[in-house]
């Protein structure tokens, strides 16, 4: 299993707007066979900080859900909003070492 955080930080006049659109990317993310889990998180001492917690099945499953119509939309609505450079640090997955997700 891959698994991505993705660290956020989203303009203070944007956060209820990516909030919107990144629910909505992660509720379709969720249907892809590939994906095993899609948290959003967002900072309880400074809400305009997000991590997106993303699960993959296999190593294919990051390129595929970035080939979605979903992603795509989402990228370019919340590209906008940010107020820097999103980062993103991959993990491959020690427990458990089942499938259970």
């Amino acid at each position: 299993m891959t698994i991505l955080h993705v660290h956020i930080q989203v303009k203070p006049e944007c956060v209820e707007a990516f909030k919107a659109a990144t629910l909505e990317n992660a509720r379709n993310s969720v249907q892809e066979r590939l994906v095993a889990r899609f948290d959003v998180a967002q900072q309880e001492d400074d809400p305009t900080r997000f991590v997106l917690v993303e699960a993959y099945r296999g190593p294919e499953g990051h390129a595929a859900h970035r080939e979605t119509r979903h992603y795509q939309a989402w990228r370019d609505t919340v590209a906008p909003m940010m107020a820097g450079e999103r980062r993103a640090s991959r993990y491959t997955n020690l427990f458990p070492a089942d499938d259970r997700w």
